[in-house]
């Protein structure tokens, strides 16, 4: 219990930083929301002042930024400068996708890194290693967007066997077959973003599996008469699963923030293709709103990988 409130404390901590820090950022880049506007001959000064002195940005950045912490205590992330919807039913609609894509990334790379890492470290230096090895030397080198740009033009193309963007089909479908629309669509993005986060993954576990295989615990059980099953039950999995967690929970931002460019490429309107907009347009309570859904997205993940840590391994506590 005292460990979860230290967690929850931190992830607190972490929050009012990256707010802090965000909007600085934010507000101290060149031009604005109202860039345009002061450009816009039949856009009279008086007009723009009205609108700033509506959406609270006539007053200092200080105050500004009380308001808005004021605000997101009650989940109020405000009103959207581009559509003048509220923020949070922005976020709300746009958010299971971008999670689902995440989330089925996430899983898809830990077991297939898993399964391709081990078996490379069991055939070390034989044809299985070389293959595993030059796979996951494409993958770690491989630009997502550029990986992006080859499944469009083969998959979707050339072939015609995936739709090239967008979430559902023309026609309209309801029931199961939404959802099973929605998948298809979705099979490329997500493809993409498992085979770039294999690379390094694949490289890791084959490393640490290397390393338990020289171990003198292992030759022990290996003088012991052990099958191999049971070998990769009761020596290397329960070895390997820490520290692979651990780097998970490290790899979610550059997960979420992967899905800034794929969902901009494959024009799905989830998380990252709003935060892509907003930004282009300086629509600053998107912008914070996106940020800090997010940031508290991954400071959860990172607790939740720790806690899991802890349960594989109980004497973390003492240290």
């Amino acid at each position: 219990m005292i460990t979860l409130l230290k967690k929850l404390s931190y992830i607190f901590f972490m929050l009012v930083l990256i707010s802090i820090i965000s909007f600085l950022a934010i507000h101290s880049a060149p031009n604005s929301f109202f860039g345009a506007g002061e450009l816009n001959p039949n856009m009279t000064k008086e007009a723009i002042e009205k609108l700033k002195a509506v959406y609270g940005l006539d007053k200092s950045l200080s105050m500004q930024y009380i308001d808005w912490v004021k605000n997101i205590a009650t989940l109020n992330f405000g009103i959207s400068f581009v559509s003048g919807q509220d923020v949070s039913t922005e976020i709300l609609k746009r958010l299971p996708v971008t999670l689902i894509m995440n989330i089925t990334a996430l899983i898809a790379v830990f077991g297939i890194s898993l399964f391709l890492g081990v078996k490379a470290a069991l055939e070390y230096e034989k044809k299985t290693d070389y293959i595993i090895r030059q796979i996951s030397l494409v993958s770690f080198s491989m630009p997502s967007f550029y990986l992006a740009l080859l499944f469009i033009i083969f998959f979707a193309v050339n072939l015609d066997f995936f739709p090239i963007s967008g979430l559902h089909s023309i026609e309209e479908k309801t029931g199961v077959s939404y959802y099973t629309d929605m998948a298809w669509h979705l099979v490329l993005p997500v493809g993409v973003m498992i085979f770039v986060g294999l690379g390094s993954m694949i490289i890791y576990v084959r490393s640490l599996t290397l390393e338990i295989l020289k171990s003198d615990y292992y030759y022990f059980a290996l003088s012991r008469g052990l099958k191999k099953d049971q070998l990769l039950r009761y020596y290397i999995l329960p070895n390997l699963l820490p520290p692979i967690i651990t780097l998970l929970g490290l790899s979610l931002p550059g997960l979420i923030g992967g899905s800034v460019i794929l969902e901009s490429i494959f024009g799905i309107e989830g998380m990252g293709q709003l935060f892509f907009m907003s930004a282009l347009s300086r629509d600053y309570p998107i912008i914070m709103g996106t940020l800090m859904i997010t940031s508290f997205l991954t400071l959860l993940g990172n607790m939740l990988a720790d806690l899991i840590l802890l349960r594989l391994n109980p004497y973390m506590k003492r240290t």
